[in-house]
């Protein structure tokens, strides 16, 4: 049997498993002739409420969260595995990938400029969800004997969900980490690894050059499987001293390549937010008019940064500190960097550049059409109208972006793994090993429904993991008034002091 053989058998095992599970996860309602999945308003009804009720926490505490990124407070001596920064970057590293680019591409052709400034607004709202989720994340998180840590959702939901007992609060929990495992297996393993192949695939030859040839793609998956394992065996320590290195490298290189295209096109940065601004209030050529535009920019943002889904609390509860609500400041600036700083600049970059193929895309949802299916192209054309071989800087942001986003989510998902299976040595290795064989198997397969499928589970994640933040919410609120308290009485421990054994710390 070949490998488009085992492809073909394994779409066809999970097309109708998916299309029914798609349909409940992403039941549609409409309003007018715009139908949009019911999570999107779940997502944002939660991150709407959580703004309200902590009164812009996300905006006031901007400044302090950077201060607390760059180290001003707390001591290392604090429990947790990793610094407030490397926590940042494991967790960025999760959500800053191939959606930022081919994502936002396709939004902005069906949706237009006017997609962006929805895109903006969810990622402002959605800084807030981060906050309460990453508080919870490390107020309940667990230290192990070894002194790594395990937190995130494993360990709030079933507090959260004790007041319904003890059965129900297992079930949702073990639903919650089978979607997590599953969504890292596939989505966030094995379609990172095939996206990174097909990039390098094409940079080189296409059907003509190098990595076309027969056993290419699986000895390709076997060099990435074997980085992959390298980073992962130690840990989230490991992976935070990768991505605290490889996230900044990689986001410099994206947004100094979107810079780029702006810089030449200087004359029309004005005329694109005016474009951007007028499109969001007065679209053209989208269904359904301006709720039609507002439901894509949401969704687009939603799906990206994932504030809500849970995923993220997992990296952030390692972090070293004794204050729980310092991660929810930091994790603020998540939803910031993904959406309203990389998204936007994808965006605005599409939008002024205005390629053949993105003017080509916007004339067929006009006519009524279903838009580009490749969003890559879409943003690898507007790079290339300032250089031709700026697409080669496009295929190196693909490949960072999605070895980090590989990475992160194998812890993820071994957290996953050990909430269902507990937790030793040998158990955690035997997930490694199953985890590094699914890359490898990702570069040689391409598994469709298996993806939608893993896509939709995800989301499910979002259900429970929401539901969860709502019943902490008081938790989290008295600790954010103690903290602010202490933040405005001087009582925070600073990096350079030394700590006072019976007053509060940082």
């Amino acid at each position: 049997m070949s490998i488009s053989d085992v492809e073909g058998s394994i779409n066809s095992a999970f097309s109708p498993i998916a299309e029914a599970f798609s349909n409940i996860i992403f039941y549609s309602v409409s309003i007018g002739d715009t139908s949009f999945p019911i999570l999107i308003v779940w997502l944002i009804a939660a991150a709407v409420f959580f703004t309200i009720a902590l009164r812009g926490i996300q905006f006031r505490g901007f400044g302090h969260a950077i201060a607390l990124v760059r180290g001003k407070y707390g001591k290392k001596s604090d429990p947790g595995e990793v610094s407030h920064f490397q926590a940042l970057s494991s967790a960025v590293s999760g959500t800053v990938g191939l959606g930022n680019i081919a994502g936002v591409a396709i939004a902005v052709t069906i949706g237009g400029a006017g997609a962006t400034f929805w895109m903006i607004v969810a990622g402002l709202l959605g800084m807030c969800t981060k906050f309460v989720e990453c508080t919870l994340g490390v107020k309940y998180r667990e230290e192990h004997e070894d002194g790594t840590i395990t937190g995130g959702p494993f360990r709030y939901l079933p507090i959260a969900f004790a007041r319904f007992g003890a059965i129900p609060a297992k079930v949702l929990t073990g639903i919650f980490a089978v979607s997590i495992f599953f969504f890292g297996a596939v989505g966030g393993n094995m379609f990172q690894a095939n996206q990174t192949f097909a990039q390098a695939r094409n940079v080189t030859g296409g059907d003509d050059g190098p990595l076309a040839s027969d056993g290419a793609a699986l000895l390709f998956g076997l060099v990435l499987a074997a980085g992959v394992g390298i980073v992962i065996i130690g840990g989230i320590k490991s992976i935070a001293r990768v991505t605290s290195k490889l996230v900044p490298a990689m986001g410099l290189i994206y947004i100094l390549a979107c810079l780029t295209v702006l810089a030449v096109n200087v004359d029309q940065i004005i005329p694109g937010f005016g474009e951007i601004i007028s499109g969001a209030f007065s679209p053209t050529g989208v269904g359904g008019g301006i709720v039609g535009v507002i439901v894509i920019g949401f969704q687009r943002a939603a799906f990206s940064n994932e504030a809500g889904v849970g995923s993220a609390p997992i990296a952030h509860s390692a972090v070293k500190t004794r204050r729980p609500v310092t991660e929810g400041f930091v994790a603020t600036l998540e939803p910031f960097i993904d959406t309203v700083v990389v998204c936007t600049l994808t965006a605005l970059t599409i939008v002024i550049a205005r390629p053949q193929s993105w003017l080509d895309g916007r004339e067929e949802v006009a006519a009524g059409g279903a838009g580009p299916g490749d969003g890559v192209t879409l943003t690898s054309d507007a790079f290339e109208t300032v250089l031709p071989w700026f697409p080669y800087i496009l295929a190196v942001a693909v490949a960072l972006f999605a070895f980090s986003t590989l990475i992160t989510w194998a812890y993820y998902t071994q957290k996953a793994w050990t909430t269902l299976f507990g937790r030793s040595v040998v158990k955690e290795r035997v997930f490694q090993v199953v985890f590094i064989c699914f890359t490898a198997f990702g570069t040689v397969v391409t598994l469709g429904d298996v993806v939608n499928l893993a896509d939709a589970m995800l989301f499910l994640c979002a259900f429970i993991n929401i539901l969860g933040l709502y019943l902490l919410f008081p938790v989290v609120r008295k600790e954010l008034r103690e903290y602010w308290e202490d933040r405005k009485a001087d009582r925070l421990v600073h990096a350079d002091a030394e700590a006072d054994a019976s007053g509060p710390t940082a």
